[in-house]
């Protein structure tokens, strides 16, 4: 038998010849694994017969060579007897595709072991020894098995003891029902479920339901039985649908990615509950059959990691995408109104960003090791992003990745039209000439400030607060020449981060209803005051998002150079308002004789890529995040691509700022 276990492929007669009923169990478990691998040597769409697959041409083959020779035949079915007898069924119907702890960590773990962690013949549960027996992509040849082959392979198989297999598969429902019944009940899940749904107690009905179809079965009462399946199939759609409406909630008050686990699983276990259902009714090798199918394709999704990140990320993504949308609406201007508005609070942001970058010459200063001198700067950009919060004013680089989620929601569902089109242009235009609105302000008070606080401080002070030195390695630093567009780029990537950390903390706040335990907790408003705890459960509802996005973002910008340098990366961030800033006081320092020199305007070329790739790289990672979400597919991305080309040819001026016909129609 050891022979069996090897990769050798095996010619048929020398397989049969290995049937030992008298061997192991680990050994006999091992003779069926090669026995499916033999099927499946080959392509499986191999086509011999027509399109017949090629695992099902030497199946065929097998069921001759069993039919003709008494000896294969008595040492392929006493191993089968064997089989049939020390195995437990209930196990794969049961389990098999089923996380066995409804938490997505629990799934992750167990979808690690799967995949990592070798599987062993000596088992008398069937779903373990199941991944030894079938692979992936069985479930093509399987259902293509015609009806007579299917019922040699049922001659050949002989489970003997029929009620056996129908005692199992009734175990794994009653099981199932008990595994919904208890999910269903926790708070977690129960509160947040559709309270119609729930009127006539679905999930309490359930188990007593299952019982009465294994009743009436065991009495052979095929019309108590067909009445009892008819309910049970009632009582299982209602506890789907309730499982469902779960979503409903969570969009509007936050997702919790393991209860989303959880009711997925839910549902799961119902289904598995009414395929069951349907084979201990029918009966038939078709059936058995189809069941036998959906499992090896049960098997595979639950073996793939990808599949289960894809699966739960992307509600979480739609979550904060939606969150996001909301607050990016905000940043896109539609009228010269909104235009001028946003150019005065980029303006204040530039304002504080000049402050900003006389905190961080201020802190290099220190001589702090990396660690400490990245950790005060960070915490120089996130008071300084805090403050242009609270005073409602902007900084053009946050922008991009809150603006592409509402961009993208608007692509929900495709463009179908010409004028669909060209309304998507148009939100096109009004968000590129937002982004032109917000960097022109930063970078007009920005660097005038940075470099008047420098002619200042050498008239009174007779030297500039950022020296010759610190200049010089500016012109080092800012240059095109140099690594500038990569770390502009992994900038941008920061700020993406960012706009995501911002959606994330505000749909936990909502999750945990913080906004409601300030505004009523008792000891809180013991300490606040009524009043005041209500004004306070506002602001932080209004605020968490932005908060949680600005220090974050901060802390990233300082931290993350100083960790990259531990492990020698040598990456640095390149923000295009503090690399103005920083360019501004090396002009200071310096004088004006360096704008006569070519590394001054290799550093402005430098700035104008880092803020084309500060804004791109953001925006791009937003919407395409935002857009898999969504579930959308744009399908008409060419006519989009030509229609923004027709808008730069026929009125280039648009993106940069609002034309009268703009003006005038929103005035109307």
């Amino acid at each position: 038998m050891a022979a069996a276990a090897g990769g050798a492929p095996w010619d048929l007669s020398a397989l049969l010849n290995a049937a030992d009923p008298r061997a192991s169990r680990p050994e006999r478990h091992l003779w069926l694994a090669r026995l499916t691998q033999w099927l499946r040597h080959g392509p499986v769409a191999d086509a011999g017969e027509g399109n017949t697959p090629r695992p099902v041409l030497r199946l065929k083959l097998l069921l001759n060579a069993v039919d003709q020779h008494a000896e294969h035949r008595e040492r392929v079915h006493g191993v089968l007897h064997a089989f049939w007898q020390e195995i437990d069924l209930a196990s794969l119907f049961g389990s098999v595709g089923l996380a066995p702890r409804a938490s997505l960590a629990a799934a992750l773990k167990h979808r690690l072991a799967l995949r990592l962690l070798p599987a062993t013949p000596d088992t008398s549960d069937l779903a373990a020894l199941f991944p030894l027996l079938f692979e992936d992509g069985d479930a093509a040849w399987l259902d293509a098995l015609d009806d007579a082959t299917l019922a040699g392979v049922v001659d050949v198989l002989r489970p003997d003891d029929q009620p056996r297999w129908r005692r199992a598969a009734l175990d794994a429902m009653l099981h199932l029902a008990s595994a919904v019944q208890a999910a269903a009940f926790s708070p977690s899940m129960r509160l947040r479920m559709e309270a119609v749904l729930l009127a006539d107690d679905p999930f309490g009905q359930l188990a007593r339901a299952t019982d009465a179809v294994r009743v009436a079965l065991e009495a052979d009462d095929s019309a108590e039985a067909l009445r009892a399946a008819g309910f049970l199939r009632a009582l299982l759609q209602r506890c789907r649908e309730a499982a469902a409406s779960i979503r409903g909630h969570l969009e509007e008050y936050g997702i919790s990615v393991d209860l989303l686990f959880e009711a997925d699983q839910l549902r799961a276990r119902a289904s598995r509950i009414e395929a069951l259902l349907d084979a201990v009714l029918a009966a038939t090798p078709r059936d058995g059959l189809r069941l036998l199918s959906s499992l090896v394709q049960v098997q595979a999704r639950s073996r793939s990691l990808r599949a289960l990140w894809l699966q739960h990320n992307a509600l979480l993504a739609r979550q904060v995408t939606e969150r996001s949308a909301e607050t990016g609406e905000h940043y896109i201007t539609r009228d010269r109104t909104a235009y001028r508005d946003m150019l005065r609070r980029a303006a204040g942001g530039g304002a504080v960003i000049a402050l900003t970058t006389f905190g961080k010459f201020g802190v290099l200063a220190l001589g702090l090791t990396a660690f400490w001198a990245g950790f005060w700067a960070g915490i120089n950009y996130a008071a300084s992003f805090v403050i242009v919060m609270l005073l409602h004013w902007t900084v053009a680089t946050k922008q991009p990745a809150m603006t592409a989620p509402a961009m993208a929601i608007k692509l929900a569902g495709g463009t179908r039209s010409p004028e669909q089109v060209e309304d998507f242009v148009d939100e096109v235009t009004h968000l590129i000439r937002s982004q032109v609105a917000g960097i022109a302000g930063n970078l007009a008070l920005c660097a005038p400030l940075v470099w008047l606080g420098q002619v200042a401080a050498t008239a009174w002070f007779g030297a500039p607060l950022i020296g010759a030195a610190s200049a010089d390695h500016v012109l080092h630093d800012l240059t095109l020449l140099g690594p500038t567009a990569f770390f502009a780029a992994f900038t941008g990537v920061l700020l993406f981060a960012s706009a995501g950390i911002a959606g994330w903390a505000e749909n936990r706040f909502v999750l945990h209803r913080l906004d409601s335990a300030i505004a009523w907790h008792p000891r809180i408003v013991a300490w606040l005051g009524r009043p005041r705890a209500e004004r306070w459960s506002r602001w932080w509802r209004s605020n968490v998002s932005g908060l949680a996005g600005n220090i974050s973002l901060g802390m990233m910008l300082g931290l993350v150079p100083a960790v990259a340098t531990f492990f020698g990366l040598g990456l640095q961030v390149r923000h295009v308002t503090l690399s103005t800033g920083q360019l501004a006081a090396a002009l200071g320092a310096l004088g004006p004789g360096l704008l006569a020199q070519p590394v001054f305007w290799w550093c402005v070329a430098g700035i104008a890529v880092t803020g084309v790739l500060n804004v791109g790289v953001s925006f791009w990672l937003a919407f395409r995040t935002a857009l898999s979400s969504q579930g959308t597919d744009v399908r008409e991305r060419s006519a989009i691509r030509a229609a923004i080309r027709r808008r730069l040819w026929r009125a280039p001026l648009s993106f940069l700022w609002p034309p009268a016909a703009t003006a005038a129609a929103s005035a109307a």
